[in-house]
Formats: C-alpha cells, structure tokens, sequence
C-alpha cells in the first residue's frame, strides 16, 4: 500500500521548495509530482499533430517521495503514515502520530 496517493495534500520537508505544499498529480514509482511545486520552464517544439503549440511551458517536476509527507490539517504540519489492518480487513492508512486514520 503506498503512503502517498493521488489527490492527497502533501508538503515538501527538504530542497529548494521546502514547506510548500500542494495536491499529488500522479505517482510514479518512488517519484511524485506536486501541483504548484518544484516548477521547471521546459522549452517544446510546436507539435502540429497533437495541436500543442511550440515556446517555453513552465510545467511540474518530479520529486522524491522521501522528500514528502502526507499533510495532517489537524496539526497544520506534515506527518509520518503507516497502515493498519481493521476488524473487517480492509487496510488503511494512519497518522503515526495520533493513530488517527487518513483514508475514511
């Protein structure tokens, strides 16, 4: 089960963008891609075939998912996550700190 998801809200805890957050776009691997962080100016032909038009995009890189933790609203600072297995057998995600689970 991974710790990070897709649409979980995450803040950076080292690097050049350290204590920005944002949501997850999409996880690849042991990589996670941030909204609004870690931006790169990527320079693109213009591709007439898929309609995309040609300059300098300013789009998201990857980071490390060791460089991330999952945001905790409750305590307003990111957390340490581990899993749980409950009665009914489902796994979810818990907050180390409090135990409180992430996913309802």
């Amino acid at each position: 089960m991974n710790r990070i998801r897709k649409g979980d809200q995450v803040i950076v805890i080292t690097g050049k963008n350290k204590g920005q957050r944002g949501d997850v776009l999409r996880v690849e691997g042991d990589r996670v891609f941030v909204s609004n962080v870690n931006l790169v100016k990527r320079h693109t032909k213009p591709n007439p075939q898929a309609n995309q038009a040609g300059g300098i995009v300013e789009r998201e890189a990857s980071i490390h998912l060791s460089n991330v933790q999952l945001f905790n609203p409750a305590t307003n600072k990111g957390e340490r996550v581990g899993t749980k297995t409950l009665e009914d057998g489902r796994k979810v995600r818990v907050y180390r700190s409090s135990g409180e689970v992430v996913d309802a």
